[in-house]
């Protein structure tokens, strides 16, 4: 079976199809390794991959374990092209501009990625019709909402920042296509993964970076805050299985005159994918300091525009659909990311 991943020298997209070569799957991957942090990261994962990065060309395609080609999601062409060539069984869309608060600042490059760039994915879908696309949301559209454990049957109409608002676009958009198209698709609102390989922007390097270097870190909210954290390995196994599931038309469970917003008379689902076991954010510091073996310096601040003091994933419906729970711990999911940051780091300075 042959599989798009979009995103693939990204954090979850480089994990996921290291894991779809081993269960046998053709993996073709893109991404367009932009600067919104360091590229180095994005090729090192590459070459984890068996792909010699060093003359990297637009729209040209090398091999190692995956075939991976440099390429933009609003190329709306050339992404035609490539369905056309390779005609998908399954696609999974990991691209997006990442990052909550960096949407605060530019939050066009939102709408290019996450909006014209998926719709380019729905279009090209459409044209060369697949079985099943599987595409990343996020537990930020969930905004406001108070009414913890959050629910995919709640609705998600209040979004804090133009992030959450892109993914929440991204979920209508699937909805309409796989209603006009007949496109399975499902919608995974992933908490907060965390892992080796992870994005410099994310909350664990930031930490790991500070303490590891003795230096001063903030800590938002005064510390009063949780997170459903869900390790990587636990997350690619769960888009792994969920692969060749897709959902089917007419769900019996689906009542037009009372809509259920995760599901729908059309071949279309939505999935909260998380750890359904919120961590107090100083636990998770607190872990990162034990791996480190030091103490970290720590600056409390006053809660951020666009972030919430807390998620929690209901994913119940996940688990019964695919028979799997995550099991990874805090503790091991951090020893396991500190011990690679380290080895990253020793191999950025003898550069």
């Amino acid at each position: 079976m042959k599989v798009l991943v979009t995103g693939a020298a990204g954090f979850i997209g480089h994990h996921l199809s290291k894991l779809l070569v081993k269960e046998g799957y053709e993996v073709i991957g893109i991404d367009n390794i932009n600067d919104y942090y360091d590229p180095k990261l994005k090729l090192a994962r590459l070459e984890d991959m068996n792909l010699d990065t060093d003359n990297i060309q637009y729209n040209v395609p090398i091999t190692g374990d995956i075939e991976f080609i440099k390429l933009d999601l609003t190329d709306k062409d050339e992404i035609r092209n490539l369905f056309e060539v390779h005609r998908f069984d399954y696609v999974v869309n990991l691209a997006a501009q990442a990052g909550v608060r960096y949407s605060l600042i530019n939050p066009h490059s939102y709408v290019d990625s996450n909006i014209t760039g998926f719709l380019n994915i729905l279009e090209a879908c459409r044209a060369f019709p697949v079985k099943h696309l599987v595409y990343a949301s996020s537990s930020s559209v969930y905004g406001l909402n108070e009414d913890v454990p959050f629910k995919t049957s709640h609705h998600t109409d209040h979004p804090l920042a133009m992030y959450a608002a892109s993914k929440k676009a991204n979920e209508m958009m699937a909805h309409s296509y796989s209603q006009l198209y007949g496109i399975p698709t499902t919608g995974l609102r992933f908490f907060t993964v965390y892992g080796p390989w992870g994005r410099p922007d994310m909350a664990l390097h930031i930490f790991t970076k500070a303490i590891a270097e003795d230096k001063e870190f903030e800590v938002f909210n005064y510390g009063k805050m949780s997170r459903d954290f869900t390790y990587v390995a636990d997350i690619v196994e769960s888009v792994k299985r969920l692969i060749p599931l897709p959902p089917k038309p007419n769900n019996p469970d689906f009542d037009p005159k009372d809509p259920d917003p995760s599901i729908s008379s059309a071949p279309y689902q939505i999935f909260n994918i998380g750890n359904n076991s919120p961590v107090a954010l100083m636990d998770y510091v607190h872990a990162v300091e034990e791996a480190l073996g030091k103490k970290g310096k720590i600056i409390y601040k006053e809660l951020q525009p666009g972030d919430v003091p807390s998620t929690y994933a209901d994913v119940q419906g996940l688990y019964d659909y695919i028979d799997f729970k995550p099991s990874t711990t805090i503790k091991e999911g951090i020893k396991a990311f500190v011990d690679r940051y380290l080895i990253l780091n020793k191999m950025n300075k003898d550069e």
